[in-house]
């Protein structure tokens, strides 16, 4: 395989090249305007490291970088006001979405903190605590233990403690441990629409 030419730097990326990149980005992605704005940022850092390995001035990349940071936080800024990126509608797709998949109501709250999503938003977004108990009984079923458990059951204690670690409390844990298989079973069906 040959390698490729490295990718020239040109001059520091302008506000149609940046809101362009998003664009892009958000035609693939879903974002939240923190994480739109990362992305942009690290577009520019590529940039200032291709500018330096070029050889070009150091003391014209640093301002240069800096007035793209700006902009980038501003496009971010005006796609989200906008519309193109909604921090409530990534909320709830994405809450719900890990939810199904038996993660807890704490675990999504960090997830979603970590994506930029306001704690407000994030409040919003959470699935009620009814949906704790079908969460837990989604992760027994991933880490077969509890109603899932196949031949020999895992010991309570440890099984407690696999539920505790993916963020559950006391009482959602006991409930989806205890619950008879088949009530499980069909209460995650009915979860699912199914």
């Amino acid at each position: 395989m040959r390698e490729r030419a490295p990718k020239p730097a040109g001059p520091a990326p302008d506000e149609a090249a940046l809101r362009e990149a998003a664009l892009a980005h958000l035609a693939r992605f879903a974002a939240t305007e923190a994480g739109l704005r990362r992305v942009l940022q690290r577009r520019v850092d590529r940039w200032a490291q291709r500018a330096a390995a070029e050889g070009q001035d150091p003391e014209a990349i640093a301002p240069a970088a800096a007035a793209s940071r700006a902009l980038a936080g501003a496009v971010a800024r005006r796609l989200a006001s906008a519309g193109a990126v909604d921090d409530a509608a990534f909320a709830e797709a994405r809450a719900r979405r890990l939810a199904r998949s038996g993660r807890s109501r704490r675990a999504i709250a960090a997830h979603l903190a970590g994506k930029g999503v306001a704690q407000a938003v994030a409040a919003a977004a959470l699935p009620d605590a009814a949906a704790e108990l079908d969460a837990a009984l989604a992760q027994c079923r991933r880490r077969r233990i509890g109603p899932f458990a196949r031949g020999e059951a895992e010991p309570r204690l440890k099984a407690l403690a696999a539920l505790a670690r993916a963020g559950f409390g006391r009482e959602a844990a006991e409930a989806a441990l205890d619950m008879a298989p088949e009530e499980a079973e069909a209460r995650l069906l009915v979860r699912r629409g199914g």
